[in-house]
């Protein structure tokens, strides 16, 4: 395994896939690929939504900020990853290492929460049609997303300093390839059962709170679409909640995985791959649930097209 040498003062090695030399110029290419696809993807996707004015309406509000959210975790440790891939050199400054634990948990933490504002939205919109647009007003969808991302960066002030002031004795080599607080909290050389237990106290409070919430909403969704007279209507509103479970599931498999058991007592293999789906797999599949498929969305697109063909 050839790494950087750890002489270089206050940098971290971020051992990444480097035991499995063989794989890493294949994962360069699919992620190259897949982060490229995402970016491009989640941009035309806030575009279009912020352009088009037939979609200015709560739910596409809140997809751009799902697909903003999509940007900043690719964004956030992506590119370290493919230069660590394309090369010898391992390294990662200190600062780039403080960095990403507080992206990732406070986007992590803002996503939990505006899940649960999306299942809030399809509740309304099925449960009460009539009065949706008064409910889901321009002033309450904004103190919803403000509400949501005030509290994922709440709660990454909180865990990354702990994390990061850790002792770790030395220890610069991080057996993951972005310093994930998992990762950073194996490396500690003193006991980590309070930073763990706070940490899962605040996991209840992020993610299982919200998961709760979510389900309990889709509970009354549920009740109500079975009661929808129309075949069409029944398919309609299950076909877009669907679309909604499917992103909760993958979303929240992987969160509750990496961060309920964050210590040693989680496996580091499968925390890699699975951050890596939770990176790289959930954003493109988060754009072709909840767009791609979308006609409202493909209708958006071909008006945009049309308006850019006659005004050029």
């Amino acid at each position: 395994m050839d790494v950087t040498n750890e002489s270089t003062q206050g940098n971290f090695i971020l051992l990444g896939f480097s035991d499995r030399p063989h794989l890493e110029r294949i994962l360069f290419v699919v992620i190259l690929i897949a982060y490229l696809l995402t970016l491009v993807g989640n941009t035309t996707i806030i575009l279009v939504s912020r352009l088009d004015r037939y979609l200015h309406t709560p739910m596409y509000f809140f997809l751009t900020h799902l697909s903003l959210l999509d940007l900043s975790f690719t964004t956030s440790s992506i590119p370290q990853l493919l230069y660590n891939l394309n090369g010898h050199d391992k390294t990662i400054s200190y600062t780039g290492c403080a960095i990403q634990p507080f992206l990732f948990l406070g986007l992590g933490g803002v996503e939990c929460l505006l899940l649960a504002v999306m299942a809030y939205d399809r509740f309304v919109a099925v449960c009460k049609p009539l009065h949706y647009m008064v409910i889901m007003n321009p002033q309450l969808c904004l103190g919803l997303v403000s509400l949501a991302w005030g509290c994922g960066v709440a709660n990454s002030l909180i865990m990354s300093p702990m994390t990061l002031w850790l002792p770790r004795c030395g220890y610069q080599k991080v057996d993951h390839f972005l310093c994930e607080m998992p990762a950073l909290i194996r490396m500690a050389c003193v006991n980590t059962a309070a930073v763990e237990g706070i940490a899962f106290i605040l996991a209840i409070g992020i993610v299982l709170s919200p998961l709760v919430f979510i389900l309990i909403s889709y509970g009354y969704i549920v009740r109500a679409v079975l009661s929808i007279q129309s075949s069409s209507g029944r398919h309609k509103a299950f076909n877009t909640c669907g679309s909604h479970l499917t992103v909760v599931s993958l979303f929240y498999g992987n969160i509750i995985y990496m961060y309920m058991q964050p210590g040693a007592s989680s496996s580091k293999d499968q925390g890699k791959f699975l951050t890596l789906f939770y990176n790289i797999v959930t954003p493109l599949l988060n754009l072709l649930i909840y767009t791609l498929r979308n006609k409202e969305v493909k209708g958006a697109l071909r008006r945009l097209t049309l308006i850019s063909q006659e005004s050029g």
